[in-house]
């Protein structure tokens, strides 16, 4: 890189530092503030926010590299974590959410379960599961963060400067590692300075700037691919179709891909069954809860997807720049950075690998502050200190922002690669947490034992599905979730339900609907709210199909633009525009008044 190239991503540096002194007295009040920013931020600043922490640099990486070996058809792969999840939250769980009206979302097991014992376990399970979870995300980070500022920054050429030997075999051994915590430290500190106010009035800033360089990077490839280059891809390349097998990829480093229709089963089951249960990252949760009100938290999940179609037009430029005009890329986790040097001028590449830092800092802060939230608030006062004064939490919130991210720099030292994190993390974790997460919002009958032995069983499941990493997860998902689900039910059927006022209460104050009847003749429900309600569960469905084809084609219209096939991205658009102006009838004008 150029000098100025350095110059700017060092002046993006010291202004999000100083932002975090900056919000350091008001974030520091009490647990409200730091954790939630008083509930006075506006939905579309959360929105941002939110949008842009999904928007990491160590998932872009894995993104291009997917789209790199796979094609379009690549985006099947990304329902495994739910890239869909904005339609559920703006249809319904972002109103969910917010009305549970609590400081994290283990918490919220208090206003779901009771606070009784089985209560308090599952409390406490679920802030184990969401610290594992952050952790292992902090190890993803890690691992994306050393590949890509490796590529920039040559610690290497820094050795020759020193005869100190540890120090030489640490610059050249050890360079992706040294840069990874480097940057990793920088981000913590004005993590652990500002809380979520400076979480997001960063991501705003760093929305804008990932918005302008992922424009600019989809615009170079644009105007770089011609026919005769593009006639170099792969066969079938642009094409989003199922093939059950694809033969090519037998006995390759890619073969895991091979029984492609299986896999696909997996990922959609694995995306509806993760959306269906809440937000997943436990950052998106924060979010909710820190909306204004119900009306405001379903704005919030209606803007999240809006802010992340520039990532795909990036990452559609970027794997095709490579495919067509980067020769000698082995690892294809490192597509990314390798393009962005060769591709991009002095300046204008100082500007984009900013905005790609600012990507992973987004990412990286509200992972830490949401993971700091669940072991302040539900391990260590509930715990160890209830009777702890505000100004105590707070700092004890800095104590466990720094252990969080130790531990997380521990994961991603041992992960061979992101593929390997992130495998685990998504069909294997996430296997053995999601069916106790969509039963505590569908089914009355659950309580908060079954919630917390199915938990605690899947975990275990997902850290022995780590010894056998060459298991097809088309048998490591459906075995850990039938599990988990077998668990869950017998447990909660062979003990006590949840006490009948707190069931109550809750959906009374939440309104969830699906297995609630019992409890619905209970409620304080008039028959005209039951008899809305009942009308809403079928709008509700019909709001999530319309929001996903408009996600999809607002995702898919612009890598289809920048790859010159202009009549699918067209066709795409349409889709799009045709499901959002139907969306402002069947969603828009049934949105819950203001402070509902």
């Amino acid at each position: 890189m150029d000098s100025i190239d350095y110059a700017i991503v060092l002046l993006y540096f010291s202004v999000v530092i100083g932002l975090g002194f900056w919000y350091q007295k008001r974030a520091s009040r009490n647990l409200g503030a730091y954790f939630l920013g008083g509930k006075s931020i506006h939905w579309l600043a959360l929105a941002m926010s939110g949008s842009v922490s999904n928007f990491d640099i160590t998932g872009t990486m894995w993104i291009i590299s997917i789209l790199f070996v796979l094609g379009m058809k690549s985006m099947w792969h990304h329902w495994m974590w739910g890239f869909l999840m904005g339609a559920f939250f703006m249809s319904y769980m972002g109103k969910w959410v917010r009305r549970s009206n609590v400081m994290t979302a283990a918490e919220w097991m208090k206003t779901r379960f009771g606070t009784g014992a089985g209560g308090r376990l599952a409390r406490t399970a679920y802030a184990l599961m969401a610290v594992l979870t952050l952790a292992s995300f902090i190890g993803y980070a890690y691992q994306g963060i050393g590949k890509f500022a490796s590529v920039y920054i040559p610690l290497e050429s820094l050795a020759q400067y020193t005869s100190i030997p540890w120090l030489q075999n640490l610059l050249t051994t050890y360079e992706p590692d040294v840069l990874a915590v480097t940057i990793i430290g920088v981000t913590t500190l004005y993590v652990i300075l500002g809380g979520l106010y400076s979480v997001v009035v960063t991501d705003v800033i760093q929305t804008i700037i990932l918005t302008v360089g992922s424009i600019f990077i989809a615009y170079i490839a644009w105007s770089k691919l011609t026919p005769d280059l593009l006639a170099k891809l792969p066969e079938g390349w642009s094409s989003i179709n199922v093939p059950w097998r694809i033969e090519e990829l037998a006995g390759t480093k890619n073969a895991e891909f091979e029984l492609f229709g299986a896999l696909v089963i997996v990922w959609v089951l694995k995306g509806l069954l993760l959306n269906a249960g809440g937000p997943a990252q436990m950052y998106d949760f924060q979010r909710f809860l820190a909306a204004r009100d119900a009306r405001d938290a379903a704005k919030v999940g209606a803007a999240w997807s809006f802010f992340l179609i520039v990532r795909w037009a990036m990452a559609a430029g970027i794997a095709l720049l490579a495919l067509t005009g980067v020769g000698g890329v082995t690892d294809s986790e490192k597509v990314m950075p390798l393009v962005l040097l060769e591709f991009l001028p002095a300046g204008i590449r100082g500007i984009v690998i900013a905005g790609l830092l600012a990507a992973f800092m987004s990412t990286f802060s509200s992972t830490v502050n949401s993971g700091a939230s669940f072991i302040v608030r539900d391990i260590w006062q509930p715990y160890f200190h209830p009777k702890a004064s505000d100004t105590e939490s707070v700092r004890f919130s800095y104590l466990a922002t720094l252990l969080l991210v130790l531990v997380g720099i521990g994961i991603g030292f041992q992960a061979k690669s992101i593929a390997q994190i992130w495998g685990w993390m998504m069909m294997a974790l996430g296997a053995g947490v999601v069916i106790p997460n969509v039963l505590r919002w569908y089914w009355w009958r659950m309580n908060g034992w079954g919630y917390a032995f199915g938990t605690f069983g899947g975990i275990l499941l997902s850290l022995v599905a780590l010894f056998y990493p060459d298991l097809p997860v088309y048998y490591v998902f459906p075995l850990i979730c039938t599990a988990s689900l077998i668990v869950s039910v017998v447990v909660s059927l062979a003990t006590k339900p949840v006490d009948q006022n707190i069931l109550v209460n809750f959906y009374t104050s939440v309104r969830p609907f699906g297995a609630w009847n019992p409890v619905r003749k209970e409620s304080r429900l008039s028959p005209d709210e039951l008899a809305t309600k009942s009308e809403s569960v079928s709008l509700t469905i019909i709001n999530i199909i319309l929001a996903m084809l408009a996600i999809t084609g607002l995702y898919l219209f612009p890598m289809y633009l920048v790859g010159h096939w202009y009549l699918n991205s067209i066709i795409w658009l349409g889709l799009a525009l045709a499901a959002i102006v139907t969306l402002r009838y069947t969603w828009y004008n049934n949105l819950p008044e203001a402070g509902g």
